[in-house]
């Protein structure tokens, strides 16, 4: 019971000041009818000069996880997304399966539709009050957060947003859900409490000292070791100790379906994104925090090679098939796991030198020989119709000597790229989806407003995104980002997909492949125009180098948004 002579705040905005206590920047949030308290929360902690997080109003929820997912990218803190009870939930749910997937960490709340239909303030007012509510209103998104409950009372919304936090952050991370029912938001609990430290801490995971020392001695032992990272290197200071590390040693650094990066993409020892020529002869495998680090259908290993897993869940508990060979699983922070393997391969260099020479420079043959074809395909990518890799090539010019990041959804690939530092490059989430580019660049611009930040989209991934609304958010808000849309018509994966599986079928062989076209395709210049971007269609290769360096100082110097429609080979 609450002691009524104690200072109150409704529960609404204790619950939202405590987020700005813990650590919560922004709430990006879709309001709805179960809002006002959360509206009336927000009003009275201002007027009571209670600190808040930023709340901004995100007109589609796909685009606030998004947000809050790019946000936690570029700063490494977690954020809140609030909707609309269930129909709000839904649209979170997406989002939700990128971030478990990735292990981003974000507080997700949904509104829960009032239990009684009167004589209660917060009660039902509205037939959608009847019509929202669910048995299990958690269970949509059960599945992909690691932990979820409904507030029963007012006086819980401290310690629940303290718990909510603690666990979203804690090894492995990622979402959480809190259901809000709106009686109980209505409801005054203390407010005493709300700027206080955070009551329970995040729980971290480390490797034993006895396992790095195992991975390091099968390290110095190995004729053959491969590395095979796919979401980076977890820190600056892992990226430049993984990068020394394979030098050092002579290892192939093999960048898989890169989410992240994790060395650049011209380090002497990176030989690309396809293991299979060096998989084929490792007899160590330094998997480094990779969901699907090789196909098993494609790719196959020597029956003694040593598999060594590197991660914050390095066997990917949530996927019930996963079952990639491992010898020792090292689990922790990725980057302080690798700092850790590295001081201790460190004692083992002096008794290798011959052979950690001979390797290397092998690998840096290899390597030098692979960018250069790389960079030469690229270059003939120019046309008739330009390729996805020109595309990067000429991508990788524009942003020569400034500070920028590259997001790519089935937009610009990593191999053509130039890339030379660890927050530079990230890759939609694995799990598939579509929609995450546009607003997790947003996020990630946010969070730096002097850097320049690169949504890179196929045109179905662009459509996937809700551009209206992207669009909207970024003149709503002031976030001049550059977006990139690679116009080829059609599903490309989808085609690439059935010519892998059927590669002399009869859809390969049809005029028109069935369930692919995306034509006629609509003008996305218009669509961004309507929130008054700035805005150019390129189909000549020559054209395009000076189409972005155009759009760049719209974005960097107008602080304007832009963006390039480029017409590309299917």
């Amino acid at each position: 019971m609450t002691d009524e002579k104690a200072p109150t705040i409704t529960a609404g905005g204790a619950l939202l000041a405590r987020l700005k206590a813990v650590g919560v920047d922004y709430i990006f949030a879709n309001s709805g009818t179960d809002f006002p308290p959360i509206i009336e929360g927000l009003a009275e902690a201002s007027a009571k000069q209670i600190p808040l997080p930023k709340a901004i109003v995100i007109p589609h929820e796909n685009a606030a996880m998004g947000m809050a997912h790019g946000y936690y990218l570029a700063t490494g803190r977690a954020q809140a997304v609030m909707a609309h009870t269930n129909v709000g939930l839904a649209n979170c749910v997406i989002g939700a399966i990128n971030a478990a997937t990735e292990h981003v960490p974000m507080l997700v709340f949904s509104g829960r539709t009032p239990v009684v239909e009167k004589g209660r303030l917060g009660a039902r007012t509205v037939p959608i009050g009847w019509g929202q509510e669910m048995r299990d209103q958690a269970a949509m998104i059960r599945e992909s957060v690691k932990w979820d409950y409904e507030l029963k009372f007012p006086e819980q919304a401290v310690d629940i947003v303290d718990r909510a936090f603690a666990i979203a952050n804690s090894t492995p991370r990622g979402p959480v859900y809190l259901s809000l029912p709106r009686e109980v938001l209505c409801e005054p609990c203390p407010s005493d409490e709300l700027e206080g430290r955070a009551t329970i801490a995040a729980a971290s995971a480390g490797p034993r000292r006895a396992d790095i020392d195992a991975a390091a001695k099968l390290l110095s032992e190995a004729k053959a070791p491969l590395i095979i990272a796919q979401r980076g290197a977890g820190s600056a200071e892992g990226f430049e100790t993984l990068s020394r590390l394979a030098e050092e040693w002579g290892i192939p650094i093999c960048q898989y379906w890169a989410i992240q990066l994790a060395a650049p993409t011209d380090h002497p020892m990176a030989v690309g994104g396809d293991p299979a020529e060096w998989l084929a002869k490792a007899d160590l495998v330094l998997v480094i925090d990779s969901l699907a680090p090789w196909s098993p259908d494609i790719h196959s290993l020597e029956p003694d090679c040593k598999v060594v897993h590197i991660g914050q869940d390095p066997l990917y508990s949530r996927f019930p098939v996963r079952n990639f060979p491992c010898d020792l699983a090292l689990v922790g922070d990725t980057a302080e796991v690798i700092v850790e393997l590295a001081a201790a391969a460190s004692m083992l260099l002096p008794t290798t030198v011959k052979s950690r020479d001979a390797r290397r420079a092998e690998v840096a043959g290899a390597a030098a020989e692979r960018r250069a074809i790389v960079l030469e395909r690229a270059e003939a990518g120019r046309g008739p119709v330009m390729s996805k890799g020109f595309v990067s090539a000429c991508l990788s010019k524009a942003i020569e000597g400034r500070d920028a990041a590259i997001l790519s959804e089935l937009g610009a690939p990593l191999e053509e790229l130039t890339l030379q530092a660890p927050d530079t490059w990230y890759q939609e989430p694995h799990s598939g989806g579509l929609g995450w580019c546009f607003p997790a660049a947003l996020g990630m611009k946010l969070a730096r407003q002097d850097r320049l930040i690169i949504a890179t989209m196929g045109d179905g991934s662009y459509m996937f995104s809700n551009p209206v609304a992207c669009h909207q958010i970024a003149e709503a808000a002031g976030i001049p980002l550059l977006i990139l849309v690679l116009n080829n018509s059609e599903w490309g994966a989808v085609r690439q997909s059935v010519l892998g599986i059927y590669p002399d079928g009869y859809a390969a062989k049809s005029n028109a492949m069935p369930l692919v076209s995306l034509s006629p395709s609509p003008d996305f210049t218009q669509v961004a125009a309507a929130s008054r971007a700035w805005t150019a269609k390129v189909a000549e290769a020559d054209d395009l180098l000076p189409t972005l360096k155009a759009a760049i100082e719209q974005v960097m110097v107008n602080k304007r948004q832009a963006l390039v429609e480029i017409r590309i080979a299917s």
